[in-house]
């Protein structure tokens, strides 16, 4: 290729093989990820008498059903019939297992970087819209349907047209009791769920530089929710640090090698991008939503937004969301009651995601009923280890395995009818943690905040004096 170059343009090149006369690229896959939901696919592969082309390169995981409590016990039949599924598919095709026993078991999207089979300018593909968190290590990383799994499972390889590109530029430092979910539902709400629609986002700045590998990892999660194809950071050396020594990390000469060559995947100072979206790091405040969609957000110290004001398009989704949601137009957010809280996800499992929630909790009580489901079954441990387990249980929040949980509901693990949730997950649609539930969407920070209070509140006061 010749020319400026973006992050997305070195990638794409890098895995491309063929391209149609409609512009529809063939891309090489170097990671496949499957979960539970892939049965469909594997179904196919078995209609045709077929076998999984790259075994080696194909990992599957137990999240989606993965039960969070009494795992030596008996399951419900669904949720144990779609375990023994993946089972069988797996052992079928000698495809390495992390099932819900394994000491390193978790959300595929928490344990692929965590194992290190995600790394730098991999193409990675998962049957899951979130796999856009892979794209936090300078992957090219995106969910795919089940047609599109089988056409993986059976061939390594994917179709798929380029997106344009989209860089979101965030400059300067994060208030406190800022995190990287509050950067993601300000550009969500500020641009609209459709705001990056058709664009691979590539995140930039002095902020996005300065965030760990965990809050990239909740940006690149989150960028779907504002429409884009997926999200992607450069590695640098905070990427290279959190991959040293992973267990499928390059070793020896060939991570002084794989360093080098990641060093390249950067965007070119005078590339161009069909969409620039520039933003300031002191206009974002602790956000939660108040709607039905990541769209409908507000800064914690703002009031419910009156849909009146909003052009037509959005008004008529706001009335119906202020509608199911209870909530009535002009309010403050803050102090809006909540019956329950759920710390953990793909969005925000991760070990920094439960400190940061343990800085609030430690020495509290809370007010209503949640739990914690940690997003591995490492991070688990560790934080045990550090006794952040004691700090959830000690305040009343039930401590419990990794999984994808309440983040789905698809395990069991629900919001009943009407009851509100503080939910520190990446979707807040109608019935997304159960038929009737109503979920607010914000940090893990926040949500512990939710938790000491009983209601929606700003989470800085509650840090003051504290080690964030």
């Amino acid at each position: 290729m010749s020319g400026a170059l973006t992050l997305l343009d070195r990638l794409w090149a890098m895995h491309e093989i063929l391209l149609r006369e409609d512009g529809t690229s063939l891309l090489w896959v170097d990671r496949h990820l499957v979960h539970e939901g892939s049965h469909h696919a594997f179904a196919k592969l078995k209609d045709r008498g077929a076998q999984v082309a790259q075994p080696a390169l194909t990992f599957g995981i137990v999240d989606h059903y993965a039960p969070t409590r009494n795992r030596g016990t008996e399951m419900a039949p669904d949720i144990a019939r779609m375990i023994k599924t993946l089972t069988l598919n797996a052992e079928a095709h000698g495809i390495r297992l992390f099932d819900l026993f394994d000491p390193a078991q978790g959300i595929v999207h928490v344990v692929g970087p965590e194992q290190g089979l995600t790394l730098p300018g991999l193409l990675i593909n998962c049957g899951d819209s979130h796999t856009s968190t892979h794209g936090a290590l300078g992957a090219l990383a995106f969910g795919i349907g089940a047609t599109e799994v089988a056409h993986v499972l059976a061939t390594q390889t994917i179709w798929q047209k380029k997106p344009a590109a989209m860089r979101i530029t965030v400059e300067g430092d994060l208030g406190p009791g800022v995190s990287a979910k509050d950067i993601a539902l300000h550009w969500i709400a500020k641009l609209g769920v459709g705001g990056a629609q058709g664009h691979a986002v590539e995140y930039a700045g002095s902020t996005i530089r300065g965030l760990s590998i965990e809050g990239r990892m909740t940006l690149c999660n989150l960028s779907i929710e504002g429409g884009a194809r997926f999200g992607m950071v450069a590695p640098d050396d905070t990427t290279f640090a959190y991959l040293n020594g992973r267990p499928f990390a390059p070793k020896g000469a060939d991570w002084d090698m794989a360093c080098a060559a990641w060093a390249e995947l950067r965007t070119d100072p005078d590339a161009r991008f069909d969409r620039d979206v520039n933003i300031q790091a002191a206009d974002i405040a602790p956000t939660v939503t108040w709607g039905t969609s990541p769209e409908q957000a507000v800064p914690v110290d703002a009031d419910i937004p009156d849909p009146a004001t909003l052009h037509s398009g959005k008004a008529s989704a706001a009335l119906a969301a202020l509608d199911y949601m209870g909530l009535s137009a002009g309010k403050p957010i803050a102090g809006t009651p909540v019956d329950q809280v759920f710390i953990g996800s793909c969005t925000n499992g991760r070990i920094e995601d439960l400190r940061a929630a343990c800085a609030v909790l430690a020495g509290r009580k809370t007010k209503v009923p949640g739990i914690v489901s940690p997003g591995s079954a490492l991070i688990k441990a560790q934080a045990e280890q550090e006794g952040l387990d004691r700090i959830f249980t000690d305040a009343g929040l039930e401590w419990v395995a990794s999984g994808c949980s309440m983040c789905v509901g698809m395990n069991g693990d629900l919001v009943a009818p009407g009851k509100r949730c503080a939910s520190s997950t990446n979707r807040n649609f109608q019935g997304r943690q159960g038929r009737g539930a109503r979920t607010h969407l914000m940090s893990p920070a926040m949500v512990a905040a939710a938790a000491v209070t009983g209601q929606i509140t700003d989470v800085r006061p509650l840090l003051q004096g504290r080690a964030a």
